[in-house]
């Protein structure tokens, strides 16, 4: 039976560094943890170092957004902190994506670490095709994914932020060439939450995913570790 511990990256949805320090204990083996903007806005980069001393793989997931030249500013001002991964919405463009990814390459050589892998966020989790009808976009969310899949590869970007839901048609479309990044996991008895396209572990696998995002069926249970480990053997 193999272990995909390695492929399973946990959402440390506290904004409690204390607490987040004492699950990171618990769950050292995870691929990566993913440390959001909940936690960022409250604790800084200090509480993002804190997390990172202990040896994990930080996913920062700050979904930079804005015009070029501000988004470089921001991501080369968290570079220091060498994130595992970090991520950029893919709606911002063309221009954007590659000042992105120009400024990563830029700073990571200088200062001779290693580039982190850079995510395009697609469509969030959160948004269904009637979400689009009442933002005016028309067409379907899957549709969406693909053209901003597409964007993701050209502007020279590592991967891409989707839903399982839209694995297989990314895949079918581009192969492999982009590292799927994918939320929304839930167990079969799991709750949904807030998310809205959401599949198990073992489908988004299947599917084509390379890592899953998976937050409280692990740091909400009485025991992080053993849930992870148990998650990682039925994938």
């Amino acid at each position: 039976m193999k272990n995909f511990k390695e492929k399973i990256i946990v959402a440390i949805d506290t904004i409690d560094t204390n607490a987040a320090l004492r699950l990171t204990k618990t769950i050292s083996d995870a691929g990566a943890l993913k440390l959001g903007l909940e936690y960022f806005c409250f604790n800084g980069p200090e509480g993002v170092k804190l997390i990172s001393e202990t040896g994990a793989r930080i996913f920062l997931d700050l979904k930079f957004h804005d015009i070029p030249n501000t988004v470089a500013g921001a991501i080369k001002a968290i570079l220091h902190l060498q994130p595992y991964m970090l991520t950029v919405h893919l709606s911002g463009g063309y221009d954007m994506l590659m000042k992105a990814n120009e400024i990563v390459s830029e700073y990571c050589l200088k200062n001779a670490i290693k580039k982190p892998i850079i995510l395009g966020v697609s469509v969030l989790t959160s948004l269904d095709d009637n979400d689009f009808l009442s933002l005016g976009i028309n067409g379907k969310v899957e549709d969406q994914v693909v053209r901003l899949a597409k964007l993701a590869e050209a502007s020279g970007l590592d991967g891409l932020v989707s839903s399982a839901k839209e694995l297989k048609i990314i895949r079918k479309e581009l192969g492999n060439s982009l590292i799927l990044v994918t939320p929304g996991i839930r167990l079969m008895d799991g709750q949904v939450n807030d998310q809205k396209r959401i599949v198990t572990p073992s489908q988004a696998i299947n599917d084509g995913a390379n890592y899953l995002v998976i937050g409280r069926p692990i740091t909400a249970s009485k025991d992080p570790g053993a849930s992870l480990d148990h998650i990682s053997k039925v994938i």
